[in-house]
């Protein structure tokens, strides 16, 4: 069976140097909990790496720079380092290309870069879509001024990876003063991907883009879980809005998620049931999480051997046209 993964981090030089004086604890607390060292691993793309998939049985990573990335920075410094990553991924690609697939970094910070820099990727450079770390200082993809993002992915027939990001200060200080470790991958990850997604759907994004897909990690930050309460409450204000359908008929069809540290049977049985396997896709979240964990999980979830070969690779050939 081929095993595709799609949220799987490295470093740049250029990131490396710009993000030096931000604390990075989870290097030092995370790295003896998965066995390995995960800012030696974010660093490489091209042996070290494959060899760490060809022992988990991964046939292909899409690779994706990491954060904090362009996001966090002024515009200047962000395309510079947007075009760094994405032509270090290309570089990595071609060097293998049976191995690795590109999601081009986006410099946010400058929309019209960024819609620029995603032409490129993916006429140029061959990518496979494009992942956001979150949000731009503050400011979400449903700002129209972000469309022409929207609009270049829809007419290359690829999509957009919603990757979370801390959320905002003012939430931060406001619900997790004196708990700040929460604001990361425990839960303040799900809170600011999953409302990422939320604006964009209630913004009409996907009634003006409607084959615009966007893929959300970590088992759809919990979205799914929440899908009916959500639906109950939100039709007559989709209707209100001026949404042309059912909030949920566009989670159905412009939302497809990934496992990406989320190594849990029962969310992946209740993705299935509100999303469909047509829906999911395998991904690791490497370095952070443990590829070896990552394919056990996949090969041992009671599930379909169908619905595990569309999670495990039919799902990412369709979606990214692999």
């Amino acid at each position: 069976m081929r095993i595709i993964t799609l949220e799987e981090h490295f470093a740049s030089p250029m990131q490396i140097e710009l993000t030096k004086h931000v604390a990075k604890p989870v290097f030092r607390d995370r790295s003896p909990h998965v066995g390995h060292d995960i800012e030696a691993e974010l660093n490489d793309i091209g042996e070290r790496r494959i060899a760490a998939m060809d022992a988990a049985g991964i046939d292909l990573q899409v690779l994706s720079l990491g954060q904090p990335a362009c996001e966090t920075m002024d515009p200047g410094p962000a395309v510079a380092l947007a075009r760094e990553a994405n032509d270090l991924m290309h570089e990595a690609v071609k060097a293998h290309p049976t191995r690795f697939a590109g999601f081009a970094a986006l410099p946010t910070p400058d929309p019209e870069a960024a819609v620029k820099e995603l032409d490129r990727a993916i006429t140029r450079l061959g990518f496979r879509g494009a992942m956001v770390n979150g949000h731009a200082r503050g400011v979400f993809l449903d700002d129209p001024k972000y469309w022409g993002l929207f609009e270049c992915a829809e007419s290359h027939g690829l999509p957009i990876y919603v990757h979370p990001a801390a959320p905002v200060p003012g939430f931060t200080t406001a619900y997790l003063e004196g708990y700040r470790e929460l604001a990361f991958a425990p839960w303040g990850f799900a809170i600011d991907a999953s409302i990422h997604f939320l604006r964009i759907l209630f913004s009409g994004a996907f009634d003006r883009f409607p084959g615009l897909r966007i893929i959300l990690g970590h088992m759809g930050e919990g979205l799914p879980f929440g899908m009916h309460r959500l639906g109950d409450h939100t039709g007559y204000v989709a209707a209100r809005r001026g949404l042309k359908r059912h909030p949920l008929e566009y989670m159905r069809e412009n939302l497809a998620i990934t496992t990406a540290g989320a190594f849990s049977v029962p969310a992946l049985l209740c993705s299935i049931h509100t999303l469909g396997a047509d829906n999911i896709m395998f991904s690791v979240d490497w370095p952070y999480e443990s590829n070896k964990v990552g394919t056990a999980f996949l090969g041992s979830a009671p599930i379909s051997e169908n619905d595990r070969e569309k999670i495990a690779h039919g799902t990412a050939e369709r979606l990214l046209r692999l």
